[in-house]
């Protein structure tokens, strides 16, 4: 049987974040990928222009078709929209017993555009943190969650603690807008914090990143991998993404899911 994983996210029609980022992972790392649409927005690399959310009464279609029929070995959350459309995310979470939940808690996009209503904040905190596997809150997202600003490493330490405190088996907090010679993320097993660094890539072209790092954690979560051993193969992966990213567009263009077929290890073309 394949290896599976369902995407719980919103669309991006510049196809650079959303649904199109994670299935993209999805497939680059063998994982067939499913995907449960809560919004569709118009936007590209300048922005977003349009957004249109779908009933919560269709989202639960579209999960119920995919997991009574296909099923998935794990799940990530992405853009959720509003309090509606959360709540009956976590009421089929909670129907069809998943394991392996990541949640990436999308609140405000590149270009300032809020992602998540003000009143779904408390469902999130409240209804979905207490059933994820892990989730991974960037630094703005962190703060919203612990109600006050993350500005160093200790600081997210003792933020992922407190998000873990709300019921998440594991949390990962990205660094990456702390810039330093090395992209520093703090991950919390429940236990213990560990500081994962990789190489800080200098580019404009990051749009996505934050959807392929949680997608890549539930393609590898799917695959039998620890949670710590799938956060430190995905943060590998999205480094690779962002090394060879080029521009696309007139604005912050995207990560480049292409790399694994358009560049060998010696960075030539193939």
């Amino acid at each position: 049987m394949y290896p599976r994983a369902l995407t719980i996210a919103g669309s991006d029609s510049g196809g650079g974040a959303g649904i199109q980022a994670d299935l993209k992972t999805f497939h680059n790392l063998g994982v067939f990928g499913m995907s449960a649409i809560t919004a569709l927005t118009a936007q590209n690399t300048l922005g977003i222009q349009g957004i249109l959310g779908v009933s919560p009464e269709f989202l639960e279609l579209e999960i119920r078709s995919v997991l009574t029929d296909i099923g998935t070995d794990a799940v990530k959350t992405g853009m959720l929209l509003n309090s509606a459309l959360t709540r009956c995310t976590v009421r089929l979470l909670k129907e069809f017993n998943l394991e392996r939940i990541v949640v990436d808690p999308v609140m405000v996009a590149k270009d300032g555009s809020r992602l998540l209503e003000e009143d779904t904040i408390d469902v999130l905190r409240n209804e979905l943190i207490p059933l994820a596997t892990i989730i991974t809150p960037n630094l703005y997202e962190a703060g919203v969650l612990v109600k006050r600003a993350i500005r160093n490493h200790e600081e997210m330490r003792d933020a992922a603690k407190e998000i873990a405190a709300l019921g998440a088996k594991s949390v990962l907090i990205k660094g990456g807008h702390l810039k330093g010679a090395s992209a520093v993320d703090i991950f919390f097993d429940g236990k213990k914090c560990e500081q994962l660094e990789s190489p800080y890539i200098r580019t404009q072209n990051t749009h996505g990143t934050g959807c392929a790092l949680s997608a890549a954690i539930a393609a590898y979560l799917a695959l039998g991998k620890s949670t710590r051993d799938a956060v430190r193969l995905a943060k590998n992966y999205v480094t690779e993404a962002l090394r060879h990213a080029r521009p696309l567009g007139h604005g912050i263009s995207p990560v480049n899911h292409l790399f694994p077929f358009c560049a060998s290890h010696n960075g030539s073309e193939t």
